[in-house]
This record gives structure tokens, C-alpha cells and sequence, in this order.
């Protein structure tokens, strides 16, 4: 394995810590700077905000620059807004500071996307862009559960200085290990913009959107339900997010390994295994150690997708792949915002603790039709955008 790929997962477990920690240090926050805990749930959504907005922003202002400075000025950004946040003397600041961090959150993964799949052997590609989504998983195990004690102990701040150095380490390991990457030949903000002219782009984007909804309509919400439904104290809720991220790591194993030998394919049993685990989870929720192994599951699918996804959305749109890649990352947090909102109306509804899991589980299945759709899409017309659109750009190829 390049150690350029270990370099990349460095700087993402610091951008799932910072992105995740804050759900669990929000009571801290909100105390700390005279806010209601409804108001400091804005930073959440402010941070998800400027990932969608930087997502295609960033992307096409570096389309020409060289990979690698791309990707060390992206993460020298994320530490700075981290920084920004540990500093910040009021709510405004702080919200401002978050909505800066998130910015270069898509870009990043998705030039960091790009750049794992070039570093690997073309049989192994899908395996490289898992190993620097892995950062993501691990954080999830390690750095929220950590992140968050730390800063129940010793402050927010103090959690927030420690992402800071993490991230500053991540900026000098990219710096040190990752190779030159220049930019593609012909790259600009036309080539970039002409793959979404394919509709087989729009399904992985849609299948992105609708089906992870799935996943976040039972996230958001899993607190409570592992409280109140599942019986487990609130001490012992950490410890079975943990697990949660546990499944996530092996699920994000499996998903590169499978996306490398059958892509299509892979998708769509993802997609099928989530809902059948968030199908589960409403059943299996009424005990502690049921739940405990069902929540293993839903993070096992649920991240199986991630590289899947990311790959095929790399494969339709290879000769220009870095927006469409980064705008993948967009659709998740559209995903999460659909997903939170949707298992919300079903409580709002009255339908218990356990409804936003079945809501999560219908929209899961809705992404595994919308991934066969696109699937026989495919096979009727495999032909990748970025062929169509590399014949219509060459004369503006410098653009």
C-alpha cells in the first residue's frame, strides 16, 4: 500500500472527527458560549452547508492547478477553519468558523478520490479509494469517542486544538508522501462541468442522494432510539457508536475489495443489505445485544457503499473525474439533511422511536431500484460520459 494513500486517510479521520464530535459536544458548546442547544444544532447544519457549497466551488477554482497542492492547500484550509473554531470568542464567530470548515470537505475527498484511484494498479483502484476513506471510518472508532470525552473533560476547545494538530500532521504527511499529481491535460471548468451532461451520472448522484438518506434517517435519531427503545444508559451509548464505527471499517473493506471485481453489482447488494439491516433494527432494537450486533450491520452497508459509489462516479467521468467526484460528496450531506428530515416527520408523526429506521429502510430500497435503473441504463448505453465529452470539448480543451 503507497504511503501517499496513508497520508490522504490522516488528514480524513480529521475531517470525520471535527464533522461528527460536534453532535456529541454540542451541550458543551451551547454552554460554553451562552446558546441554546437548538442554536448550536446550527453549526451542524452550517458545517454540511459549506460542504455542499465548497464541494463544486473549490473543486472548479483548482481544476488547472497541480493535484497534490490542491490537496495540501485543501487541507491546510480545514485545519485553519478548526483553528478558527478553537478560537472563536462568541456563537457568530464559531458558526462562520464551521461553515469555513466544511468548504473544502468535498473537495478534498473528492481530489483525494481522484489522486487514490491514479496511485493504484487499474485492478486495485476501488481498494485505494477505501483505504483513504478508511480515515473516515477509523474516526468514527478512535477520534469522535475520543474528541468527545476530551472535550466533556477539559472543554470543546480543547477538543478542537487536538484536530487542529491531527490536521496539521495530515497537511505535512500529504506534503512529504503524496506524489507529484499534475493536473490532467485539457483540465478546466468546461471539461468539468460537461460529464453532468450524462444521465447515468444524474442515477449515481440520485442513488447517492435517496438511498444513504436511508442510513442518516436512522443515524440521526439512533440516540434516543438506543435509549428509550433498546434500554442501553446514556454512559453506554459512546461505546455502541464505536461499534457502529466498527462496521463501518469493515464495511468499507468489503465495498473496495467488491467494487473491484463486480462494480454494478456491489451497489446494488449494498443498497439491498441496508435496508434489510434498517429493516432489522426496528425488530431487533427492543434488546440490548440485538441491537448492539444490528447496528454493526447497518454500518457494515452503509459504508460498503462509499467506495462503490465514489468508484463508478470516478469510471463515468474519468477524463474530467475531480468535480464530479467532490460532488458526490455534496450528495451525501444532501442525504443526510433528506434522511434527518424525513425520520423527523415520522416522530413528529407519532410513530415511536423505531420509525425512522423503517423510514430509512424505504429509502434504502428506493436506492437499490434507482441503482438497478441504472444499472440497465448502463447496459444499454456503456458508453462513459467522459468520451462524449472529451469529442465535444477538445477545441476548448484549455479553458
Amino acid at each position: 500500500m503507497p504511503l501517499a494513500l496513508v497520508a490522504l486517510a490522516v488528514t480524513a479521520f480529521a475531517i470525520g472527527t471535527t464533522e461528527f464530535a460536534a453532535m456529541g459536544l454540542l451541550p458543551q458548546i451551547a454552554d460554553g458560549l451562552g446558546a441554546s442547544i437548538p442554536q448550536a444544532g446550527w453549526l451542524i447544519t452550517l458545517y454540511a452547508l459549506g460542504v455542499v457549497l465548497g464541494a463544486p466551488l473549490l473543486t472548479a477554482a483548482a481544476a488547472k492547478l497541480p493535484r497534490k497542492a490542491v490537496l495540501v492547500g485543501l487541507a491546510g484550509l480545514f485545519t485553519v477553519g478548526n483553528l478558527l473554531c478553537a478560537v472563536a470568542p462568541d456563537f457568530a464567530f464559531l458558526a462562520v468558523a464551521r461553515l469555513i470548515t466544511g468548504l473544502p470537505h468535498g473537495a478534498f475527498f473528492g481530489a483525494g478520490a481522484v489522486a487514490a484511484a491514479e496511485l493504484a494498479a487499474p485492478h486495485l483502484r476501488a481498494r485505494a479509494v477505501s483505504v483513504m476513506f478508511s480515515g473516515l471510518t477509523v474516526a468514527n472508532i478512535v477520534g469522535v469517542p475520543a474528541a468527545t470525552l476530551l472535550g466533556q473533560r477539559l472543554g470543546w476547545r480543547a477538543a478542537m486544538l487536538v484536530v487542529v494538530a491531527v490536521g496539521l500532521l495530515g497537511v505535512a504527511a500529504i506534503a512529504r508522501l503524496v506524489p507529484h499529481l499534475p493536473s490532467r491535460p485539457g483540465a478546466g471548468l468546461r471539461s468539468e462541468l460537461a460529464t453532468f451532461r450524462s444521465g447515468q451520472l444524474w442515477l449515481a448522484l440520485g442513488t447517492v442522494v435517496f438511498g444513504c438518506a436511508g442510513l442518516f434517517a436512522c443515524y440521526s435519531y439512533i440516540t434516543p432510539t438506543l435509549t428509550e427503545v433498546a434500554g442501553f444508559a446514556d454512559s453506554s451509548v459512546t461505546l455502541i457508536l464505536a461499534l457502529f464505527g466498527v462496521g463501518m471499517t469493515i464495511g468499507n473493506v468489503i465495498g473496495g475489495y467488491a467494487a473491484d471485481r463486480a462494480l454494478r453489482p456491489s451497489i446494488c447488494a449494498a443498497f439491498l443489505a441496508m435496508a434489510g439491516s434498517l429493516a432489522l433494527f426496528a425488530v431487533t432494537a427492543h434488546a440490548r445485544w440485538s441491537a448492539a450486533v444490528t447496528v454493526v450491520l447497518i454500518g457494515m452497508a452503509g459504508f460498503a457503499i462509499v467506495p462503490t459509489v465514489q468508484t463508478l462516479v470516478i469510471q463515468k467521468a474519468r477524463r474530467a473525474p475531480t468535480l464530479a467526484s467532490a460532488t458526490v460528496q455534496g450528495a451525501f450531506n444532501l442525504s443526510n439533511a433528506l434522511g434527518a428530515w424525513l425520520g423527523g416527520v415520522a416522530l413528529t408523526a407519532g410513530l415511536g422511536w423505531t420509525s425512522p429506521t423503517l423510514v430509512g429502510a424505504g429509502l434504502s430500497l428506493l436506492g437499490f431500484l434507482i441503482a438497478v435503473a441504472s444499472w440497465a441504463v448502463d447496459r444499454r448505453a456503456p458508453v462513459a460520459v467522459a468520451d462524449h465529452a472529451a469529442a465535444a470539448e477538445e477545441p476548448v480543451a484549455a479553458l
